[in-house]
Order: C-alpha cells, then structure tokens, then sequence
C-alpha cells in the first residue's frame, strides 16, 4: 500500500462507521470466547498480526498482553510514533516467534494480502498455544471484487468453504464458529461496488481511492455503523450469517 494511504487509514480506522462497527464485532465476540471458556485465560497471551496503524492492538490490549506484527516497515514506524505500541515488522508466512507461543492469535482483514494463504494459516496454527484459538476475518465474494481490493494489494476475496478448507489441514484442531458478517449492508454495498466498477469511480478519488473514502463522518456514518453493529446480538448468539460482505472465523487448537 501506498505510504501516504496509512496516515488515511490511520483516522478511518477510529471514525469510520466500517472499521469502528467490525471492532465493536470482534472485541464483543473475544468477551464471549472468554465467558464461554473457549479462552481459559483472562489475561491472554495475544497475537496481532497485520496491526497496521494500531488501533486492532489498542482494541486487544483489553483482554492481554498484545504482540503486535506488521508486514510493511514504514507502517510500523508511524503507527509506533502515533501510538507509542511496540511494533514488530515481520510476515504472517514466516512469524519469528517459538511455537505455542500465544493464547490468542487474530490476523483481521489479513490472509486475503498474502499469496501464500495456506503457509499463513499453518504458521497460525504452529504459534498457538494448545487449546488457544486463531481468530480471522477476510474479505467475501469476488463477485465484490472492485478498485478497493487493488490498492489495498489483495490477492482474493473468499467464500467460507475455502476458508474451512485452509484450515482443515493438519486434523489439529476444530472450528468454534464461523459466519459471514456486514450482511444487513450486502445489497447496497454489492450495487455500490458495481456501479463504482462500471464508472471506475474509485479510480478518480484524491486519497486512496478505497470504498473508505466514500462516507465521512456524519449522519450517514452513523447510520451504517448502526446497522452493521446490530449484528453483534446475532453472531454472540452462536447465529451465522448465511452472506455478508466479510467473514469470521475461529478456529481451537487440540494438539
């Protein structure tokens, strides 16, 4: 990704309705994990990979000691300036840590910028602790496939199949839950990244030309926040989504 595109990323992360909507996701589903015993410790050993500019490890920090991990060295000098977070740059494919190393291992939003999908999933699995879990979103569908996924230097977009797939090597361990999510918002974001393909409006952007960039801060931002964030009550119910525009995906270590 273009340098200057993390500095964008760095405000969309904490303002826009997407990434503070998936956050609010995630940290409910991690306090589930814990209640239900699937996390045994309340203080978790964690790792996050593809931290980019930091907030994912900010958010983490809540339940444990955060490890964080970044592919790209510029990104881990500023989001360390901004947040003060120790950042380590190094690859999902090749993770400098011993084996059960973490309680928790999250990559969000990450396997879909490796080529090499299936050697990230094992060095996942090969980092966590027995009885920990690995906790992974991904973009769905590449039917949504538009100028968003090029700059943010995508390989793919998935279908849950294939994500149970990467993780069924090995027969050592188990799925916990898996679902699509951003489904209430699928219609109007599928018809959005048509239209957008179609005239190449991302294209003509000024910043990065992300889907991002098409809602500010306001009225609307927080209405789409609202509506993607009452999947929260849904996904805590152990209720899958059967299409959405990402997927969550949590997997148990036994052996």
């Amino acid at each position: 990704m273009n340098h200057e595109y993390y500095k964008e990323y760095y405000d969309l992360e904490r303002n826009h309705w997407w990434f503070v909507a998936r956050e609010r996701i995630i940290s409910n589903y991690i306090r589930r994990l814990i209640q239900k015993e699937q996390l045994s410790d309340k203080n978790l050993n964690i790792l996050n990979i593809g931290c980019g500019p930091g907030r994912s490890s900010e958010y983490l920090s809540q339940f444990g000691k955060v490890t964080s991990v970044e592919y790209d060295k510029f990104c881990c000098e500023f989001a360390s300036q901004k947040t003060g977070l120790e950042i380590i740059n190094g690859s999902i494919t090749e993770l400098p840590f011993a084996e059960t190393s973490f309680d928790l291992v999250c990559a969000f939003d990450v396997i879909e910028h490796v080529e090499n999908d299936q050697l990230a999933v094992t060095e996942m699995k090969r980092v966590v602790k027995k009885n920990g879990v690995v906790f992974i979103t991904v973009p769905a569908y590449m039917s949504l496939w538009s100028h968003h996924d090029v700059i943010n230097h995508h390989f793919r977009r998935y279908k849950l199949p294939e994500i149970k797939k990467l993780f069924l090597t090995g027969n050592d361990g188990k799925m916990i839950f898996s679902s699509y999510f951003n489904t209430f918002l699928f219609p109007p974001i599928y018809a959005f990244r048509k239209l957008s393909n179609l005239f190449k409006t991302g294209e003509k952007r000024a910043g990065s030309g992300s889907d991002f960039e098409a809602f500010k801060p306001g009225l609307l931002n927080n209405v789409l926040f609202a509506i993607m964030h009452l999947e929260t009550k849904f996904i805590n119910k152990n209720i899958s989504f059967p299409f959405g525009v990402s997927i969550l995906y949590t997997w148990k270590k036994h052996k």
